[in-house]
């Protein structure tokens, strides 16, 4: 599903990744643990392209996210990814943070958005929430409101 090969990144002259390698097959879960700014947030970020790398390649399930031809708002489209500090939209309320996306990136009607983001805040426990606005909502709950939003775009593989 994932291929990350001989993958360097430098922010300058700081080398943050150096040839760092994994496969991850379908359905296989793998952490990547280690100490504040060790590079675990930039490796993910270079999965689904958000971070540019200087050298190897990434591909995930057969794109390769590496290869300038690469059309990555697409590729994106298809990676779920849960950010560090969640990115929910303060101004709008659960059901619509869990809409957005859908409606605009998957093309979907608003019912069928809402019907299938309610279904992924069912999974994570929070559908009495759906009303609520992130404020309203604990680190927790706001985690799993950014769980659900990403689990509802029915990505290929997610990255947290």
């Amino acid at each position: 599903m994932i291929s990350i090969r001989n993958v360097s990144k430098w922010y300058g002259t700081t080398q943050v990744l150096a040839d760092c390698s994994a496969e991850v097959g379908r359905g296989e879960v793998v952490v990547v643990c280690g100490p504040s700014g060790s590079g675990k947030s930039t490796l993910i970020k270079c999965v689904n392209g958000l971070e540019p790398v200087q050298r190897g390649a990434v591909v995930v399930d057969g794109i390769a996210v590496t290869d300038a031809k690469t059309d990555l708002p697409r590729l994106r489209a298809r990676v779920g990814m849960v950010f560090q500090h969640f990115e929910l939209f303060p101004h709008l309320s659960v059901a619509d943070n869990l809409t957005l996306g859908q409606t605009r990136v998957l093309g979907r009607s608003r019912d069928e958005a809402i019907t299938r983001g309610i279904a992924m805040l069912e999974r994570v426990g929070l559908a009495a929430h759906r009303d609520k606005f992130p404020a309203q909502l604990s680190g927790g709950q706001q985690q799993r409101v950014a769980i659900a939003r990403a689990l509802a775009m029915d990505p290929v593989c997610m990255l947290f």
